[in-house]
């Protein structure tokens, strides 16, 4: 694939996922060998089915959510998005229960697409800015 068509492929990743919730697309755009890497801690599962719930949890949480691509860059087997979306908390996020409030948040995201699949992705999301506007107390260590 070239570069017109790996930047169409993460378009479609954008809509159809992120702003449709079409979350079956996930397999035809993420291959199966698929690995996230992520500044949070944890291990996301692998592969297709790991985006799949990636994205279902966090639209559970922002039902609404809607995300724009400000800037798109791609140059051989790469695409680099630089993305805003906003959403309201109105589901459960991870241990934060809803707090109703409206966000507006960004982020880079980095794919390396073969074969017409993302293979692997980069992800770098201002959950600090998140949370901080939904109010959540961020815990930055003990008094004692």
């Amino acid at each position: 694939m070239g570069i017109e068509e790996n930047k169409a492929l993460i378009r479609r990743f954008c809509e159809e996922v992120w702003n449709l919730g079409h979350l079956n697309v996930v397999a035809e755009i993420f291959s199966e060998d698929y690995v996230r890497h992520d500044l949070r801690p944890g291990n996301p599962m692998p592969g297709p089915e790991g985006q799949k719930r990636i994205a279902a949890d966090f639209r559970a949480a922002f039902p609404d959510l809607q995300m724009t691509l400000d800037l798109i860059i791609a140059e051989d087997d790469m695409v680099m998005t630089r993305w805003t979306t906003q959403g309201t908390h109105t589901g459960q996020w991870g241990n934060i229960q809803p707090t109703g409030k409206r966000a507006v948040f960004s982020g880079v995201n980095i794919f390396r697409i073969q074969n017409g699949k993302v293979v692997e992705l980069w992800n770098h999301r201002d959950d600090l800015g998140l949370i901080q506007q939904l109010g959540v107390p961020i815990y930055a260590g003990s008094k004692d």
